[in-house]
């Protein structure tokens, strides 16, 4: 053993238990030994594949892509089907789609049925059933391109994210140039990914027990909508820039919910909140704002909302401490966006509390990865 090598274990021994498991896990003697002893080759596998994946995990990414943009699985909804079948469908030679087949098969997507046929997997019909997934996939193609050099990105190098171009508002634009045309892909983006949030923020909280719903930053409407089919004497309103809010009004329009949803326009990082309703809710709109904004988004809703007024918060959260997937992806995510990041529910009560409300809770959700709620408050 190099001199340096001995110094390098004893720094590592002298940090305690996790000093000791990362001195094993850097011995490839001791990786060697762990994938041969019976008792410890299901770990050293597990971890092994782990690390695989993160390694694969970009080709695993573009595999799924791939199914999305050829429309694997709508096409075999009904059935499975030859690989012949779906390569002319897809305009591919059959050694290409029988390469994808393989490849979706591999990650539980798709199935071999018989000899030459494909069904969905377990995972290609979840796709089906969430078609928010198929949607984010797609926009996916901005977060790669500002990914491809992710130490730039994290160094804050000059150069154009395309995701800070997808999402205008997080430049702090004026309002009066987030036009509808500008506004337009992003209200759809989150029009066809809010049925998920929608729904895990509903099965948690009911807003039944209130007389009006002030949905601030509520984009086309969608989570009202959700919301107006679950309590029908709910009077619903909507706060959000002028070019989303009209496309708000025709999404309450042809919901046949105009007689009871109102559209108010403005900002809230700029603008007082209407005053008049009893709850208001912040949907996926929080994690997209850096602390400073968030902080006065809060006094904003307190100072619009009555004595026992409810805020309601739905978003995806990080966790505190531990594997956390869903807040390795945000803070990229944010970072490549330009604005905003992911927070733990101690950290969104500690700002809560800082803005004046009181009694905040946790309210259990079906799937937390996709949405996590807190309910304070005034």
């Amino acid at each position: 053993m190099a001199v340096s090598d001995g110094i390098e274990s004893s720094r590592l021994l002298g940090q305690g238990w996790r000093g000791f498991r990362d001195f094993l896990l850097c011995s490839r003697r001791f990786q060697r030994f762990a994938t041969a002893f019976p008792l410890t080759r299901p770990i050293a596998r597990r971890h092994a594949a782990a690390l695989f994946d993160l390694c694969a995990g970009f080709v695993y990414s573009q595999v799924l892509v791939a199914c999305v943009r050829v429309n694997l699985f709508a096409q075999l909804r009904d059935g499975p089907l030859p690989a012949a079948t779906l390569a002319a469908q897809a305009s591919m030679p059959i050694e290409a789609m029988t390469t994808l087949l393989e490849a979706a098969t591999s990650l539980r997507l798709l199935e071999r049925r018989g000899r030459e046929r494909y069904g969905l997997g377990p995972l290609g019909a979840a796709m089906l059933g969430n078609p928010g997934i198929a949607a984010m996939v797609e926009h996916h193609a901005a977060l790669y391109a500002d990914l491809a050099d992710p130490v730039a990105l994290l160094r804050d190098e000059p150069g154009e994210r395309r995701l800070a171009r997808y999402w205008p508002y997080a430049r702090q634009t004026s309002p009066s140039a987030l036009t509808r045309e500008v506004v337009s892909p992003y209200t759809a983006l989150m029009s066809a990914t809010q049925p998920m949030v929608a729904e895990a923020v509903l099965d948690a909280y009911s807003f039944a027990r209130h007389r009006c719903l002030l949905d601030v930053g509520g984009g086309d409407g969608s989570f009202l909508i959700a919301t107006g089919q679950q309590a029908p004497a709910l009077d619903l309103k909507l706060f959000d820039l002028p070019g989303v809010a009209a496309i708000a009004r025709e999404r309450f329009a042809a919901a046949a919910l105009d007689h009871r949803a109102s559209v108010m326009e403005g900002s809230f990082l700029t603008d007082p909140l209407p005053a008049g309703a009893d709850v208001i809710s912040l949907i996926r709109v929080v994690h997209d704002h850096d602390d400073d904004a968030v902080l006065q988004l809060f006094a904003r809703v307190r100072e619009a909302l009555p004595r026992d007024g409810v805020l309601v918060i739905g978003e995806p959260m990080s966790e505190l401490s531990g594997v956390d997937p869903v807040g390795a992806y945000f803070v990229f995510y944010l970072r490549a966006m330009g604005s905003g990041r992911p927070r733990s529910v101690v950290a969104l009560r500690n700002m809560l509390k800082q803005s004046g409300f009181s009694d905040v809770r946790q309210r259990a959700t079906r799937i937390p990865m996709i949405a996590k709620v807190l309910v304070a408050r005034v």
